[in-house]
């Protein structure tokens, strides 16, 4: 730990802000320990890297060599915009920091500035304000005290009063219970999302690797929306918490009263302090549902998997009376019925039509006598590329089903 780090540790308990500075700085610093111990100068995982890379490039010759792949631009731009991105995020921590850090953690605290109207860090001012609430609330605390004190020195029958009263569910403990659920709502989720961000943030040249094959996308992408996520609530809280500060200063400014703490005050502290911890958990399932229905372009898809619409054909048989159907994999009700049509041309020059449901992945092909078979087109190769030349040629339908 640094030494500007170690002196916000030690001033972390005199106030909100000062925890949040303490958080931001060993987040940080941890963050910058993690990248260089995973993919720095003699990292744990550079060797890794340094196989997946090799793989990576090895799998697209391989693709090459079988016909499945080809040297064309379309080809090899998101491969080569792919490996650059990777090179670039897991093996530089200036280019890390630059870009993944400075979004995550300073593009939210700038747009809440900018809402607010504030200069400088929207966090850090939220975070005084809230020591000033606390500040107040502490002093309205002492001076309630002090006059039960005096109370109690002048009588033993008012001591004993107030003694009974201290126990019960008076505008004093109220008004704590208040300062708990606004300390809860605020500096515990601000506090939860960043440390949150920091872990995700040390993890995250692990998942920028895992961006190089398709089967393990699915985890960078579920990666960024956590940091989506965690990033964005902090945005949230600044904003919904200015608009609760605003309320409690008039409430705040009434709660000394003459006699110790003013009950309607209280009351009303406690309703604020409540209505603010609804707003936090509102916030964390909004934000949650925002970054839940996020498609990241090229990192996830949408959720269906490429067997719903297999391109398949039915060949015919040995028989020429069978004709050849296609499904076509269009559904629009609950049972899911597929009306197919197939033309076949018949002795006489006149059209035979084949009709068939498909339920349950079940095709009906119906025999039409006197027809010849009229095979449907052959699906566009893929292999076009440099194995295209060993591809052996293709046999006659009918042949094959001999």
């Amino acid at each position: 730990m640094s030494t500007t780090c170690q002196q916000f540790v030690e001033n972390a308990s005199l106030g909100v802000a000062p925890a949040l500075r303490a958080v931001d700085c060993m987040a940080a610093e941890t963050t910058a320990s993690a990248f260089g111990r995973l993919f720095g100068g003699g990292g744990a995982l550079a060797p890794a890297l340094t196989i997946l890379l090799t793989l990576y490039i090895a799998f697209f010759a391989i693709s090459l060599m079988l016909g499945r792949s080809r040297l064309s631009i379309s080809a090899l731009s998101p491969r080569m915009l792919t490996l650059g991105l990777v090179l670039t995020f897991a093996t530089s921590w200036v280019a890390y920091q630059g870009v993944v850090w400075n979004l995550a953690a300073g593009a939210p605290d700038q747009i809440a500035g900018v809402l607010t109207g504030s200069q400088g860090s929207a966090t850090q001012i939220f975070a005084d304000r809230i020591d000033m609430i606390f500040a107040a609330i502490g002093q309205v605390s002492q001076a309630a005290n002090g006059q039960q004190a005096a109370q109690a020195a002048q009588g033993a029958a008012a001591g004993a009063a107030q003694g009974a009263a201290s126990g019960s569910f008076t505008p004093a403990n109220l008004m704590w219970l208040s300062a708990l659920l606004l300390l809860l709502g605020t500096v515990g989720v601000l506090v939860t999302a960043r440390i949150a961000l920091a872990i995700l943030l040390a993890l995250g040249p692990i998942f920028v690797v895992l961006a190089l094959f398709s089967g393990t996308r699915g985890l960078t992408a579920g990666w960024l929306r956590g940091v989506v996520l965690t990033a964005v609530t902090p945005l949230f809280v600044v904003i919904g918490g200015g608009i609760v500060m605003e309320l409690l200063v008039p409430v705040v400014a009434m709660l000394r009263d003459v006699e110790g703490v003013n009950g309607r005050a209280a009351l009303a502290l406690f309703l604020i302090a409540a209505v603010h911890a609804t707003l936090m958990v509102m916030v964390m399932r909004v934000a949650g549902t925002m970054v839940a229905g996020w498609r990241i372009f090229g990192l996830s898809s949408d959720g269906k998997a490429t067997a719903d619409a297999p391109q398949t054909f039915l060949a015919a048989s040995a028989n020429p009376t069978i004709a050849a159907v296609t499904p076509v994999a269009a559904s629009t009700s609950r049972r899911g019925a597929i009306l197919m049509q197939t033309a076949a041309a018949g002795e006489g020059g006149a059209p035979a039509a084949v009709s068939g449901p498909s339920r349950g992945g079940r095709t009906v092909v119906n025999h039409i006598s006197g027809a010849e078979p009229a095979l449907p087109p052959l699906a566009r190769q893929r292999a076009r590329g440099i194995g295209s030349r060993f591809r052996a040629p293709q046999p006659r339908a009918r042949e094959m089903m001999r």
